[in-house]
């Protein structure tokens, strides 16, 4: 007799849906959105964990009281299970287990269960650390995430992902885990110390580099007002981008990122980079905002773009106030040659599979590459060390 192996195949499709709101005065006890949001989760009162960062503290010194305050004018529909936890913010707190198990503790001893909610509220990096704990915890509580700078809330709160640097790698451990909503407060972007206000506009530059040309002359036009800080500039380029990264999420055929391409990460592979060595001296924002002039330096030497093209790119980052170059940059690995160019194998293994690159084709096009010429990156370096310098020189 024969014997044949058995296979059963399976096949599951989940529909994920999740509001990002952008709102003026959250906590305005006549603002309805979060209320309406916690009404529409059913019976009440729904336990919940608030997780605030630490850098919040000193521009925004009532952010709990003024939850509380919310929640005591909408009773019924929230009760406290922990006092605030005040997270460490920024890329360094996102280093290592010792803040997620912080937080698995505190969201344990609150007795959260799966139809309770997690409020994170502050940067990037807080979100992703919280994030990253409450889709440990009962294998997922409801995660409310309310980004407070402009990167946050224009890119990184919009997606699916969270994570923690571990092993000597930008996002080395994570989950994918989409929110239960986004709630962003566009009044809490008009106090940002300058550093987050500007950063930020690097995920914007990016987005409107390799999808939308409109933006990108948007973003030239208004790079007075945007260096100003004028709010009434930011905040339609914030909600613009939002849109474009949760259409590319939900319309880009790999919303858990199971291939080798992102194009989201445009900029990314020197930025990751350029963090790592300059141990996060360097933001986020500003890494990519190195990152996106070099790789159109690049393009520029692969006649994806022209050279007027490049330096309208360059023009502009330099405009709002983004840096275009760091001494990082031309730092030697301990195993010589250039430590930057070492990014990208980094980025291969983080992506999987082969590398890909995204490049800008032209404004608000791109193209994917799987190669990138080393001499062609040393030439786009060194001319983009001497434009930034010249640039420098003439603010």
């Amino acid at each position: 007799m024969t014997r044949r192996d058995t296979t059963l195949v399976q096949r599951i499709t989940v529909p994920y849906t999740y509001p990002v709101i952008f709102t003026h005065d959250l906590f305005n006890p006549t603002n309805p959105t979060l209320a309406r949001l916690l009404r529409k989760a059913g019976p009440g009162p729904h336990r919940y964990v608030l997780g605030i960062d630490q850098g919040l503290q000193a521009p925004f010194p009532t952010l709990a009281d003024d939850l509380h305050r919310y929640l005591d004018h909408h009773p019924g529909l929230a009760v406290e299970g922990h006092a605030p936890l005040i997270v460490p913010g920024g890329e360094g707190a996102k280093n290592g287990w010792n803040g997620v198990r912080e937080l698995m503790t505190a969201f344990g001893n609150a007795h959260l269960d799966r139809h309770s909610f997690v409020l994170a509220i502050g940067g990037g990096s807080l979100l992703d650390i919280v994030g990253f704990a409450a889709a440990l915890v009962h294998r997922g509580l409801r995660l409310i995430r309310i980004p407070t700078t402009v990167l946050a809330q224009c890119d990184a709160a919009c997606g699916v992902k969270n994570g923690m640097d571990e092993h000597g790698q930008k996002n080395f451990v994570g989950t994918f885990a989409p929110p239960y909503a986004v709630l962003n407060d566009l009044d809490l972007l008009r106090r940002l110390p300058p550093r987050y206000w500007t950063g930020g506009l690097a995920e914007i530059f990016k987005v409107a580099l390799i999808k939308d040309a409109a933006l990108f002359a948007r973003l030239r036009r208004q790079a007075a007002a945007l260096r100003a800080r004028q709010a009434d500039a930011l905040e339609p380029l914030v909600i613009r981008s939002a849109r474009i990264h949760l259409d590319h999420i939900r319309n880009g055929g790999d919303p858990f990122e199971m291939g080798s391409a992102r194009p989201l990460d445009f900029g990314h592979w020197s930025g990751h980079q350029l963090e790592r060595q300059s141990h996060h001296r360097l933001s986020h924002g500003e890494a990519v905002a190195i990152g996106i002039a070099l790789d159109t330096c690049y393009a520029a030497t692969q006649g994806l773009v022209t050279a007027r093209q490049r330096d309208t790119v360059l023009d502009a980052l330099h405009a709002v106030g983004l840096p275009l170059w760091d001494a990082a940059c031309d730092e030697e690995a301990p195993t010589g040659g250039r430590a930057l160019l070492q990014g990208l194998e980094a980025f291969r293994e983080h992506l999987g599979g082969r590398l890909t690159i995204t490049l800008p084709r032209g404004i608000g096009d791109r193209v994917e590459v799987n190669h990138m010429d080393h001499a062609a990156l040393e030439q786009s370096l060194d001319f983009l060390r001497k434009a930034a310098a010249a640039r420098a020189a003439h603010p």
